[in-house]
């Protein structure tokens, strides 16, 4: 057998699009030890969690809950649930992640609907409203913070138009849950889900998902059975209920570590979050345009919380990027899709936002295009 070293891990300041950094309470409350999934202890934990979501979904849905897998898995439940073999779905195509909606609602049996926008850009109530008058669609998905572009989708009155034309609102909120207001309430959203290593602040691997009252309604009379055993939310929504159902071994750990995120959330308060994301995307605004550093998205529609840019003309974007990784300790991400190494994607999420990461990777960033 090969000898395996001791753990050793260079520690990063993590100023890409996810994961972001932990506080030391979320990493103390992940070395608790774990107790059983369904020990009265974890049992009472889950409750608080539900009630601190709903405080951060801004929303009092019951069925709120955490599901097993990352972001990635809350896209699943979201489209899996409420999809059947012909439904018509519309998707907001603008970038990567809206992609992957499609990809998935069509693994379902969904007939998708594409509305296109080139990626950075977003989408305007007329431009739904004239895709939904030409068919209508049971499901609408839109990317409320599109992690691969850096844009921010409005979401006043798209809630409103699409039950106008029989639908549910999905909403990807991976990206703005904890750093921006979703307001799933003040929005009419159906459907929304996320993750925890953004603007949550916790670790990779849970997916908080929160369903309202018209989408829960729609569970009910499906005709096939859900296409995702281990993503029914009709069998989750079990364990997550009074009853307390087994249905899958909870990560308990990773639990501790998002109920410890979500209570610093709750003492910071919402409205401060949200100001204190602001306030440093404009700081690193300001400075990268004073490095002559072209910002990707108008300000219109420009996320606070993720911040895109063009590479400079002759610079090697991947050498930039190991540089402050191997010299600075500073990771930020590349361009994915359509926007390959042509952007730099630099977040600003949760614990990583702080005016102490604005000034180190600007200072960064101002030596090595200078080299």
């Amino acid at each position: 057998m090969f000898p395996c070293a001791e753990l050793d891990i260079t520690p990063r300041t993590l100023l890409g699009p996810g994961p972001s950094g932990v506080h030391p309470r979320v990493l103390q409350a992940l070395a608790y030890p774990p107790v059983g999934h369904l020990d009265p202890q974890f049992l009472a934990l889950m409750s608080e969690m539900q009630a601190l979501l709903r405080y951060v979904f801004e929303t009092e849905n019951e069925l709120t809950i955490v599901l097993p897998g990352t972001g990635t898995a809350g896209m699943e439940a979201a489209l899996a649930n409420f999809i059947e073999p012909g439904d018509h779905v519309l998707i907001g195509v603008n970038g990567y992640f809206s992609e992957r909606m499609c990809d998935m609602a069509g693994r379902y049996g969904a007939i998708v609907h594409r509305l296109e926008r080139a990626w950075g850009q977003v989408f305007s109530l007329e431009e739904i409203q004239a895709a939904l008058q030409k068919k209508p669609a049971k499901i609408v998905g839109l990317v409320h913070a599109e992690t691969s572009t850096g844009a921010l989708q409005p979401l006043k009155g798209v809630a409103d138009l699409v039950h106008r034309y029989g639908g549910l609102l999905v909403v990807d909120c991976v990206t703005s849950l904890g750093g921006l207001p979703v307001s799933v309430d003040a929005h009419g959203i159906d459907i929304a889900y996320s993750c925890t290593q953004k603007c949550i602040g916790s670790l990779p691997g849970l997916a908080p998902i929160t369903i309202g009252p018209r989408a829960r309604d729609a569970l009910q009379p499906r005709r096939t059975t859900v296409g995702n055993w281990y993503l029914d939310l009709a069998l989750l929504s079990q364990y997550w209920g009074q009853a307390r159902t087994y249905h899958h071994t909870a990560p308990i750990n990773s639990n501790y570590a998002l109920r410890e995120a979500l209570r610093l959330i709750q003492e910071e308060g919402l409205q401060a979050r949200f100001a204190r994301h602001q306030a440093n995307a404009e700081s690193l605004w300001s400075g990268l345009e004073g490095l002559n550093i072209e910002l990707f998205v108008p300000l219109s529609h420009r996320l606070s919380v993720l911040t895109t840019v063009r590479v400079p003309e002759l610079v090697d974007e991947g050498a930039i990027r190991k540089a402050l990784l191997d010299e600075y300790n500073v990771e930020i991400g590349g361009g994915l899709g359509a926007l390959k190494e042509k952007i730099w994607r630099i977040g600003l999420m949760g614990h990583s936002s702080s005016r102490q990461n604005v000034t180190l990777l600007l200072a960064a960033l101002r030596a090595l295009l200078n080299r």
